[in-house]
């Protein structure tokens, strides 16, 4: 049903074959730098932005990352979400 693909910097999403939305990021020493999240507006309600979100972590993960978001949305899911909230770096 969907599918991230990440790029050099962003990470685009994908729903029943259409682009959906995407997330600018940055790598930098030791941090995975999210700059903006956006779905579009036809898609949502349908939870995709989280899934953004998710595709973020397990990339910094991958990479033993920690996250800085200056993407407001980003930052709010990390944070109200348990199993990502040890990924936001101090």
């Amino acid at each position: 049903m969907t599918e991230v693909k990440q790029n050099e910097k962003t990470l685009d999403l994908f729903y029943e074959g259409q682009k959906a939305g995407f997330m600018e990021y940055e790598r930098k020493e030791g941090v995975f730098v999210i700059t903006h999240t956006e779905v579009s507006e036809e898609f949502g309600g349908k939870g995709l932005g989280k899934e953004l979100v998710k595709a973020a972590v397990e990339s910094a993960k991958k990479y033993d990352l920690k996250i800085v978001s200056y993407c407001p949305y980003a930052k709010k899911m990390i944070e109200k979400t348990p199993e990502f909230k040890d990924i936001l770096a101090e």
